[in-house]
């Protein structure tokens, strides 16, 4: 064969060896858990922030917001498609009414919804009462510039953020 310095003289000599596969993990940075956002309470509403009047301007901005999506609500817009832009459109802000219920004691409850979750709305009403509504069984309305738009929480059941990527299709009337 020959001597050791002649074979190391042809060959390559590796001094380190890294596995080309094993690639360094990145870490994001993880949210909170469910739990953990319980105990921290992110989601409730502190009950000196429970004032009517504090929301008026949240208000103010959903109306503009609605007239912006609606390209100005004008009269000879049509309802179809006003309805449709309603049902994808984020809520927060927006002066609701129950219109129609299975449980008679939310009929007719009035105000601005602070909080939409999944199953529920979070409304503040004029006599600075949080109320908690669910959506199923509920019908809602919605007035801005006298054009008033019926909404059945069914359709509602869902994220808001979800919500406003889903095509809806026309279904007929709900019995409640």
């Amino acid at each position: 064969m020959g001597s050791p310095e002649e074979i190391l003289g042809r060959k390559a000599l590796v001094l380190e060896f890294r596995d080309k596969k094993k690639k360094r993990k990145t870490h994001k940075a993880k949210g909170f858990t469910a739990k953990e956002r319980r105990e921290l309470k992110l989601f409730e509403i502190n009950p000196d922030h429970q004032r009517y009047h504090m929301y008026l301007p949240l208000h103010d901005l959903w109306k503009q917001y609605i007239r912006d999506l609606c390209h100005g609500l004008r009269p000879d817009a049509q309802p179809q498609m006003i309805q449709n832009k309603m049902l994808k459109a984020d809520l927060h802000g927006a002066m609701v009414t129950v219109f129609k219920s299975k449980c008679p004691s939310y009929v007719g409850l009035t105000g601005i919804i602070l909080q939409e979750t999944k199953h529920v709305l979070k409304i503040i009403t004029k006599d600075d009462k949080l109320k908690v509504v669910p959506k199923l069984n509920c019908v809602f309305s919605v007035e801005i510039d006298g054009f008033i738009s019926y909404i059945y929480g069914s359709r509602l059941q869902m994220r808001a953020s979800e919500r406003s990527a889903k095509k809806f299709k026309a279904k007929g009337s709900i019995d409640l």
